[in-house]
């Protein structure tokens, strides 16, 4: 062999794509097969597209801020609570493995789980809730199209070039989250189309996230206790599979046991459900999986309820509870607060809002503002505009 047929010593761009010619399922999304990027760029040496949109995204700005942005607890509630960075981290973990199991784009699902939640604003779903209110007359406010939004736009890595510049198939499953894919922000990402797998999985791996480390932070919290999630098919079923595999658990370890089990369990349906239901619908390539009038990836019919039955019992015993409401309440009167003021004199904004401002109105601006905040700096920045004398005069 001479030394120009001798195999390079490291793994190449090329060799990653080879990767997933051979080893991903036909249905899968395959990097090499991209649409690109509203700029074009050269390939990368050593990264597939989906990886240099995971990375790009996990270099981001708004990244970083999910640190400071509330999952259920205000960011000052406790430093062991879930935040929307820790959140997506077990997002990626949870999607990940459903992409490895059913041989989908283990690259393209953690783009979009780190992704998913960039949109966001401060303190929780609240935050969003009162936006939209306040955004009514003027678009709404939705965190999906906000997180496309950021990589499009807001987020400036190049030098006169407004976003990310991510590939067309991240772009488009960022947006695609719920049917019916209706308006203008949905022309050009094939609306007729179903989501790709790996965004359907990636979906999924969020509810089975947030369902898991809501019921682990609840029961940290103290304002749902075991006794009382035990009325849960679900929760009774990871009880019985922590108790299989650690007999010699009880209490708070037994507790954390089973929130492990409430992933695993919801992984293993969801993988077998969705095998079924790809073999049944007779899918055999990603044009047919994209052809489906409905999403592909499932749970079993009987773990299905019984997630259902558990969403219905967070949301009743503890999203509502008395405590978290003081919470939502104090949220909502500072980003109406907020919100109020600015549009009251917008020339408050920071100069590129303003210029946002000046393209597309003082309301889209002042969200764009908000909705980029965590809670910590929302709080610092509602104490300087409508508490004078309670902050520090320095912005």
């Amino acid at each position: 062999m001479s030394s120009e047929e001798q195999p390079l010593p490291w793994c190449s761009r090329e060799e990653l794509e080879q990767r997933e010619a051979t080893q991903l399922a036909p249905w899968a999304c395959h990097a090499a097969d991209s649409r690109g990027r509203r700029v074009a760029e050269p390939p990368d040496a050593l990264r597939t597209e989906f990886q240099r949109d995971r990375d790009r995204i996990l270099h981001c700005t708004a990244f970083r801020r999910l640190v400071g942005k509330t999952q259920v607890f205000l960011s000052d509630a406790g430093d062991h609570y879930r935040t929307r960075l820790t959140h997506s981290l077990e997002v990626s973990q949870i999607a990940r493995a459903l992409a490895r199991a059913l041989r989908a784009n283990e690259d393209l699902c953690e783009a979009l789980a780190l992704a998913h939640d960039l949109g966001h604003a401060p303190f929780g779903h609240v935050g969003g809730d009162v936006l939209h209110e306040l955004l009514r007359d003027h678009g709404g406010f939705e965190h999906n199209r906000q997180s496309l939004r950021i990589v499009e736009k807001l987020e400036l890595r190049n030098p006169g070039r407004e976003g990310l510049n991510l590939s067309w198939e991240v772009r488009e499953s960022i947006l695609k989250h719920k049917r019916p894919f209706e308006g203008p922000l949905f022309a050009e990402y094939s609306p007729q189309e179903a989501p790709f797998l790996e965004a359907q999985l990636t979906d999924f791996a969020d509810g089975i996230a947030y369902n898991s480390h809501d019921v682990d932070d609840a029961l940290r919290s103290g304002l749902v206790s075991g006794e009382e999630f035990a009325t849960t098919a679900l929760w009774q079923r990871a009880l019985r599979h922590a108790r299989a595999r650690s007999p010699e658990a009880s209490g708070r370890v037994l507790e954390h046991k089973a929130v492990a089990s409430l992933i695993t369990v919801q992984i293993t349906d969801l993988i077998a459900a969705t095998a079924q239901a790809l073999k049944s619908r007779g899918i055999t390539n990603l044009a047919e999986l994209r052809a489906q009038r409905e999403d592909v990836v499932t749970f079993s019919a009987e773990l299905g309820a019984e997630e259902v039955e558990l969403r219905r019992f967070l949301h009743a015993k503890f999203y509502t509870h008395y405590k978290i409401g003081r919470m939502r309440s104090r949220a909502r009167v500072i980003v109406t607060g907020l919100f109020t003021t600015l549009r009251e004199n917008p020339r408050l904004l920071p100069p590129r809002f303003q210029k946002i401002a000046a393209e597309e109105g003082n309301e889209r601006a002042i969200a764009d503002y908000i909705a980029g905040m965590t809670d910590r700096y929302a709080q610092k920045e509602y104490a300087l505009l409508l508490q004078p004398g309670s902050a520090s005069l320095d912005p």
